[in-house]
């Protein structure tokens, strides 16, 4: 079981690795997670506006988040209260297309993968809890649930990122 462990570890530690990307000149915070084209972990005493996020299922079968599309504008801190009203797990991940698909990928593979990444908070059925993200660039990005079969029943949705 170590063996199986350790393996699904080091298979895992390129990936993450490349997650986050990184630059000369960088924001100095230390974190991996610092840099990513998404924005950056905000700070709490920050906030410039809490938006609230429902993620649910319904009777036929579709998961979603409410709203499923949202608009901030580059240098605002958003606190994302999420709140899963579902009777499942989901988990709420922001990022650009690209990384999501990337991480979605990893999913299926090792879904019981625990992550403690900060554009990102699993909750289990009627918990909540806050995301704080500060948006450094204007584009076009978007938010998921990326546990297996989750995103592909509709758990997704789209922000867009106005420039200041």
């Amino acid at each position: 079981m170590r063996l199986v462990l350790a393996a699904a570890l080091m298979a895992l530690a390129p990936s993450v690795a490349l997650a986050a990307g990184s630059h000369a000149g960088g924001h100095g915070h230390g974190d991996m997670h610092a840099e990513m084209m998404v924005g950056e972990p905000g700070d709490a005493a920050n906030v410039d506006r809490t938006i609230k996020v429902t993620m649910r299922e319904t009777d036929d079968g579709d998961m979603l988040f409410e709203p499923n599309s949202l608009s901030v504008r580059a240098g605002e801190t958003i606190r994302f209260h999420v709140v899963n009203k579902g009777e499942l797990e989901h988990e709420f991940v922001l990022d650009h297309h690209e990384k999501m698909m990337e991480h979605k990928a990893l999913m299926e593979k090792f879904p019981e993968m625990e992550h403690d990444d900060p554009n990102a908070i699993r909750l289990q059925q009627k918990e909540d809890g806050d995301v704080v993200w500060t948006f450094t660039q204007a584009g076009d990005f978007e938010f998921g649930c990326l546990i297996p079969g989750h995103y592909e029943a509709g758990m997704k949705g789209s922000i867009t990122v106005a420039a200041q």
